[in-house]
Order: structure tokens, then sequence, then C-alpha cells
């Protein structure tokens, strides 16, 4: 079905434009947790350790969460929700899989088993103020989600004992069967004798004698959802009895409008009919049902579904969520081929009165938020979560929504795992940053921009450009900064020979003063992309291609020009390029900034002194001229607590006199023109390292964005902000 992601956001938006007596609350991200911070002090500060399903405390003032890695769950206190603080973990012998308060109590289900073969687990009863097991159960099997009744007088735990993905190809059927546990509680304490276990085979028309539970969800009445999601089926249970009152398939969902390559660009036009293979399970009420449909086998349909009790259809969001995440910049390229964004967590609860729930995307962490009307719901927001959002709590009492973002890359000096807090409340969401308008009459995907430069006649307008990421679809994006959030209304392609331009780096984009763009191609040898300067016209095809001189590519590494900008007009341009980071000709702490006169040819440098590097690397990543200066970010390739350095340093023109290649090479002066550290940390999740793309508009007002790596292995949100340079015009 269509969707318009504009039209889905007037709420938001109409915080922006109307008076604050009548402003729209919107979901705002208020602090991030690394998880980390909950090691234990023996343990390795990048020990993996990873965030996965949240609950919170009945009093709103904690969080417990499941760390699989660490074989624990933490514990945070959000007492001062804009400041959590580390309570510590408690570790197991086995693997927490699913978390639920109750009481004063935190049920945790754990996996204790072997190996998938010979599945066990136990149910501990946790006191939360004491971080003690209580006692445990043996629930006899492999145990996936928990959820508590809402008189709290019992609790159903899925056991899923998951299929092995390396045996006969994953295919199904794989003993011994899953089935359901309903333990009565009371005071929070679980009463091991009183278990019960549902058998579920014979129900499902896929693989019916290996049902594998996924998720379960408890309505008012006390009657448990739960998701078989291999098995693509729904089960509904009598919690008291625990007899089965009914179920039905998932069923298949058509999309349209869908990029379903993974083939290096974006393309919105794919086909596909899929099982649902649904993962969470909400109730909305007590006869509607929401899942997503995350799909783990033959099938995902990158959606949620909302059925009545019965099975019957009562919305289906096809690709229109997926398209929304897409004009956001988050979508997940090299997931394209296989299930796409993932839509697999879900929250769901009443804020003020009003029903929401809440879409977990995992592969393009981001939180959908949408308000349910009763018929077909009404997406509110896209929230910017960690990588790859796992878990959700709402915590409606204080106006706060947390999510559990799993994927850790300390190891490899990327993101931690975080837990991410939202607050409710009046003003203006303060994400997205950007958002791109449909061109055609479909979604204009984008990502990964890396330069970005000032249109020469229009007041707001800037051009960016896409890096390697989509090395079969070089773009180069026009922004409106005028519009909030800043919109990207149109796109040219880069051809070569009326072809799309095939294997570019693009990381730097300038004027030529005739209508096109010269661009600067980092380059790459293991990825077949070479170090080159490219003259755009204005319909995007390559006009001149000039390679690097041989004096310079002696010294070459793959970190080359990190940006372009021009000085001088017509026979008198020069065009500088900053290299990224020393080549082996460089001493060490130097850059160069290399400057080429298209109109002679000829080839010069100088050197730029670099900063002192801490743990990781330092290096440029943006040139720009204006005035009589050029603006040079320089910044280290740490993220989070451990970034120091994303800062804008100056060049006066006048001292830019650059030396021939090979000989000794002067060396310029540079001032602080401003410190990015503020501006980074002001959207309240973690440091991103990538920051890439710096430049003023027509009128002078200076703009910058970060490289969000095309939802590789980050949490692939973009930051576009307006620059203070107050003071160093």
């Amino acid at each position: 079905m269509t969707f318009s992601f504009r039209a889905a956001l007037t709420a938001a938006l109409l915080a922006s434009v109307a008076v604050p007596a009548s402003a729209e609350q919107v979901f705002n991200r208020i602090a991030s947790f690394p998880v980390a911070a909950n090691l234990p002090a023996d343990k390795d500060k990048l020990s993996p350790s990873s965030a996965e399903i949240v609950t919170a405390s009945e009093d709103g003032m904690t969080l417990i969460y499941t760390d699989s890695p660490l074989g624990a769950i933490g514990f945070v206190d959000i007492t001062d929700p804009k400041a959590p603080k580390a309570l510590g973990a408690l570790t197991f012998k086995g693997e927490p899989t699913s978390v639920a308060a109750v009481g004063k109590k935190v049920l945790a289900a754990v996996n204790t088993g072997e190996s998938k073969q010979k599945p066990t687990g136990m149910l501990a009863v946790v006191d939360i103020a004491t971080k003690k097991v209580d006692l445990t159960c043996d629930l006899g099997g492999q145990p996936d989600s928990i959820a508590v009744s809402k008189d709290k007088t019992f609790a159903a735990i899925a056991i899923e004992n998951e299929r092995d993905e390396e045996v006969n190809d994953g295919a199904l059927p794989q003993m011994p069967a899953g089935d359901l546990v309903i333990v009565s509680l009371k005071d929070g304490t679980a009463d091991c004798a009183s278990i019960k276990h549902v058998t579920l085979t014979g129900l499902a028309g896929v693989a019916p004698e290996d049902p594998e539970p996924e998720f379960v969800a408890i309505n008012d009445n006390g009657e448990i959802a739960l998701t078989m999601q291999e098995n693509n089926e729904i089960v509904i249970i009598d919690g008291k009895t625990g007899q089965v009152t009914g179920h039905f398939s998932a069923g298949k969902a058509d999309l349209e409008g869908i990029d379903n390559k993974t083939d290096g660009q974006l393309s919105f036009t794919g086909k596909a009919s899929a099982l649902r293979e649904p993962d969470a399970v909400k109730w909305l009420d007590n006869n509607r049902l929401v899942v997503a449909n995350e799909g783990d086998w033959k099938g995902g349909s990158r959606g949620f579904t909302i059925f009545d009790r019965t099975g019957k259809v009562l919305y289906e969001s096809g690709a229109s969520l997926e398209r929304a995440v897409a004009r956001l910049g988050h979508f997940p390229e090299k997931r394209a081929r296989s299930k796409g964004i993932e839509v697999e967590g879900m929250e769901a609860a009443t804020f003020n009165g009003q029903k929401y729930f809440f879409l977990l995307a995992e592969r393009a962490s981001v939180v959908a938020v949408y308000k349910d009307t009763g018929a077909e719901p009404q997406l509110m927001q896209i929230l910017p979560s960690g990588i790859s959002p796992e878990g959700a709590v709402a915590i409606p009492g204080r106006n706060l929504f947390a999510t559990a973002n799993e994927v850790d890359l300390g190891k490899d000096g990327g993101a931690r795992s975080h837990v991410m807090l939202y607050a409710l409340e009046e003003g203006v969401a303060s994400y997205p940053k950007l958002v791109s308008k449909d061109v055609d009459g479909n979604v204009l995907g984008w990502g990964a921009l890396s330069g970005l430069v000032g249109d020469a006649q229009k007041d707001g307008i800037l051009y960016a450009v896409s890096d390697s990421v989509y090395n079969m679809q070089p773009s180069i994006f026009t922004i409106d900064t005028t519009r909030k959030p800043a919109e990207i209304t149109g796109v040219l392609r880069i051809t070569r020979g009326g072809q799309p331009a095939q294997k570019l780096d693009i990381e730097g984009i300038a004027l030529d003063g005739k209508g096109g763009f010269w661009l600067a191609s980092e380059g790459d040898s293991a990825k077949l992309t070479g170090h080159g300067l490219y003259n755009v016209d204005a319909k995007g095809e390559i006009k001149a291609e000039i390679g690097l001189p041989a004096d310079l590519l002696a010294g070459e590494t793959r970190f080359g020009f990190e940006g372009v900008t021009t000085v001088g007009s017509g026979d008198d341009m020069v065009l500088w390029m900053a290299m990224q980071r020393e080549w082996k000709d460089d001493p060490k702490g130097t850059v160069k900034l290399v400057s080429y006169k298209p109109k002679s040819k000829e080839w010069g440098a100088v050197r730029y002194p670099l900063e002192k590097a801490g743990a990781g690397w330092v290096g440029l990543s943006e040139i720009t001229a204006h005035g009589d200066y050029v603006y040079i970010i320089e910044r280290d390739n740490l993220i989070g607590d451990a970034a120091k350095l994303k800062k804008l340093y100056r060049v006066a023109i006048a001292d830019l006199k650059p030396a021939k290649i090979g000989t000794e090479l002067p060396v310029v002066k540079k001032e602080e023109a401003h410190d990015f550290i503020p501006d980074l940390k002001a959207s309240n999740g973690y440091v991103v390292d990538k920051l890439e793309g710096f430049t003023f508009d027509k009128s002078g007002k200076a703009f910058a964005v970060t490289d969000n790596d095309g939802v590789d292995d980050s949490s692939g949100e973009t930051l576009f902000f307006p620059v203070d340079l107050k003071g160093t015009n």
C-alpha cells in the first residue's frame, strides 16, 4: 500500500510550527547507557557484552536486561533517566534469554543446555534489590520469551528448543519439540511445583511435529498469545487452564516497492510474497494481536500485521514501514535480499490514555512508534536506536521508553551495546535530521553521505555525495536545508558513457563553476577503485577522469582523498584535496593537502600537521574553502566515550603555497574553528566516529553531516546539523 512519510510524521512535525500550548507530545531520546559499564571488575573492558531483552521494575526506577555473551542479567539505575547508572550484573551458569519483572523480583529464563540436541533450561527468581537468586525451577527445555499475567498470578515461558541451522540446512523438524510452560506466581515468586507443560504439536501446517515457540504475550483476560516463528503459526492458550483455545496460520504477505536485491544500489521497485513467520507478539486489546514479521527460516515480510483472535487480518503494513525507514537513510542494503529491515521486537503500552505500539527493526536500528487507532494504525515517529534493537520496555507511569540493543563491536573498535532511554514530552521531534522526498513516485533511498558543498545560486541548498557503500550507484543528492527536517529533494546519478559509473568511492564534492561538479574518489585497490578526480557535468556524466601523478602514487596507501574544494575560478581555479591519513612518504603526524590546477594540469602539495593520536588514528575527512580560509575536519576514528577529537580547523588560503610533489613540502599553520563533540552528543546517543561532510551555503551558513556507513555495523543514524562558527568567520 502507498505511504507518505511526511504525512505520517505530521504530528511530530507540528511541534515545529505549533504554539507550545498545543504542542504534540513526541518521544525523544534522553540518554544512552553502554552495557559494558556493567562488566565485572575482573573482566577485560572490551569483553563482549550485550543488551537483548529488557524489563523494568514495578516502580520504574530500575532496568534489567539479559546479557547473553556475559551469561548474566544487568541492572541499570534510572532514577534520573537522563543519567542512567550502572548497578552491576548477576551471572549464571547458562545464557539468560528473557526477563520479566514482577513485584520486587525479576524472573529470568536461562538456557542451560550444552547443545541444541539436548536442550535444558531454568527459571530463576531474582531479588532486584539484593541481586541474589531466591530459587530456580527446571523448565525441561531451552526457554525463549517470558511474560507475566496482568494480575501477577502466573508467568508463561516459550520453550523453543531452538533448531540448529547447521543441521540439514536448518530444515524442520529437529527434535525435541518445544512447548509452553505456565508457572503460578505469588508475591513475585514462582511455585515450581505448579509448572504445567502445554503441548503444541499437531497444530501448525508447517512441521506440526516440531513446534518452535518464540514469543509470548498475555492479555487482560489471562489469555496467552504465542508465536511459533518457524512454523508460521499463532496459538491462543487459556493461561489458567493451559488449554489451547485457538490457533491459526500467520499466512503470507504480498510486498510491492521493496529493494530485495543486494547489489550495491538502492532501488525500491521489487515485489515478493513471503511467509510472515512472526517473532514478537503483543495484544492491543483482548481481541486484537499485532505481530512483528521478522522471519527466520523461509519467510519474513519486513513489516507487521494486526490480526483478530480468530486470525482475520485487520491490517497489513506491507512494505510501508520499510519504505519509511529508507526515507531516513536507514535501509540496510547488505540485507536487501534477506528480510530487509527485519522487524523483530515489539512493545505496546498506553501513555496518557493513548495506546501505542513500538516496532523494533533489527537491521535498520530504528524503532517505529505507532498510535493504535482501532483501525489503520498511525505512524508517529521513527526513533534512532543503538545497533540492532532486540527488546524494549515501556514505563508509562514515568512517560519513559527504553530499548536494548544487542550488537557489541568493541573488540573491533566499533560501538558498544547500549540501553537507550526516551521520554514522551511536549516539544519537537529531534530525529530524523534528514529525510528524502519521493522522486518520480518512488522512494529515494540514500545513506553513507561523505561530502558536502553549497549551491552557488540558492541559499539553503546543498549537494551531498555517497561513498563506496553504494558502488553500483554513485550519486549526488540535493538537500534543502530550509525544510524541517532537512530534505533530500533530488538525486543526480553519476554516469560514464550513459551507464552508472561503477566502482567509485566518492568522498568529496565541489562546484566546477560551469554547472557541474568536481568529485574526489578515495580509492582502494582491494576494491578495484582508483584514487582520482572526476569532473561531471550538470547531468552527472563524467567528462574528465584525472588519475594521480606517479610521484604522488609512489607513497600510496588506501587512505586517499577525503574531500575536495576549489579556490579561485576560471583559468585560475585550483582544486585542493585533503588526504585522510599519512602516506608512506609523509613524516609521522602530518598529511598532505594536495593541489591540482585543471588549466595547467599542475600538481602540488603542502603538509598539514595532525593532532596527536590517542588509542586510534587521527586523520582528515573534509576540506571546504570559504572566504579567506579552507576549513578542514580533523577527527579520530573512535566512538562513544572513547572519542576525543572531532574538530574543525582552518588554514589561511594565503598560506597555501604548494611545492612540487617529491620535494620538501611546506608545513601550514592551522587554528581551531569548532569542536563538534557537543554537537555529536546533542542527540543523546553515542558519539559516532565518521563526521565526514562540512560546507557553507550561499548565505554563509555552515552545515555538517555524518556518514552512517550504509547501516553496516552502525546504528545507521545520520546527524545533519547547522554549525555555529561565530567569532571564526
